[in-house]
């Protein structure tokens, strides 16, 4: 769940003239954020809170369908974690290693997060989105699917660690189960795990079984909807209502909120961003 104090978020953003303004002046906000905070209301809304940009298409008695605000973080600390994932001197943000076995991954005893997803699905060009304070940082993403074939780690200077994973589905690696599986059940520093979910299809076979396994191991795990530049805003809403119907109905270990991004627009990446520190207590 999110942490204490972050329920200051959407509304006080918009509601109170000052705050963009004396944010985008703060010496704690990075040159990168306080340029965001420069944009359009409306186009600012899209970019920091996408899921509630649907919202406005739902009628009244529709909109207590979806988990809007269980994690609505405050403008401070979507800029506090936009500071933990800008790459500095003190703040060191690197590929580590790659492992085909629990048994080769690196020792890291920070807090530690994963992404998992059907081939295809965008979750490297998701991290990279994520890393892009850090563009030093190689994230290889590739148009052809099923392109990553180990467990790839990054380290976000002392705060947490993000895990790529292999795809799964078309030109999964042979021993996929077994290696995922086996991570996701003896990783003892993991917080948590982000499934990712094409929008513009939805929920498949394959991320049935991955969304069982999560249950099974009863991991915390949150849905990522990825690619909603591609979706129209009458499908997108479409897609979210059924997703979130099933997270309501059929799981038990999935966070109620949806979060919907896109890598190429950078939707929803802030508060992505914002959750991922949240969770691994880097905005205690």
């Amino acid at each position: 769940m999110a942490a204490p104090g972050l329920r200051l978020g959407a509304e006080r953003l918009f509601a109170m003239p000052g705050v963009l303004e004396l944010l985008s002046r703060s010496n704690s906000t990075s040159q990168a954020f306080a340029e965001v905070l420069r944009l359009p209301k409306q186009q600012l809304r899209k970019l920091l809170y996408p899921l509630q940009e649907v919202e406005r298409f739902l009628a009244p008695d529709r909109r207590q369908d979806l988990h809007l605000r269980i994690f609505d973080p405050s403008p401070e600390d979507i800029a506090r974690a936009d500071n933990v994932f800008t790459a500095t001197k003190g703040n060191r943000i690197d590929y580590v290693s790659s492992a085909v076995r629990i048994d080769h991954a690196p020792d890291l005893p920070r807090p530690e997060v994963c992404f998992i997803g059907r081939s295809n699905v965008g979750k490297s060009s998701l991290i990279k989105a994520l890393f892009s304070l850090a563009p030093e940082v190689e994230v290889r993403v590739s148009k052809k699917p099923g392109h990553t074939k180990k467990m790839n780690f990054f380290k976000v200077g002392k705060h947490f660690t993000v895990v790529d994973m292999p795809g799964y589905g078309y030109r999964a690696p042979e021993d996929f189960v077994d290696m995922v599986e086996t991570y996701l059940k003896e990783r003892r520093n993991l917080k948590r795990t982000f499934l990712l979910v094409d929008s513009v299809v939805g929920i498949q076979k394959t991320d049935n079984i991955a969304i069982e396994m999560c249950e099974e191991f009863a991991l915390p795990y949150v849905i990522v909807l990825t690619k909603i530049d591609k979706s129209s805003k009458g499908h997108l809403l479409k897609q979210v209502l059924q997703i979130q119907k099933f997270v309501n109905t059929k799981t038990q270990g999935c966070f109620p909120q949806l979060f919907p991004v896109s890598s190429v627009t950078f939707s929803g990446i802030h508060l992505l961003r914002s959750f991922i520190a949240s969770v691994t207590g880097n905005l205690d």
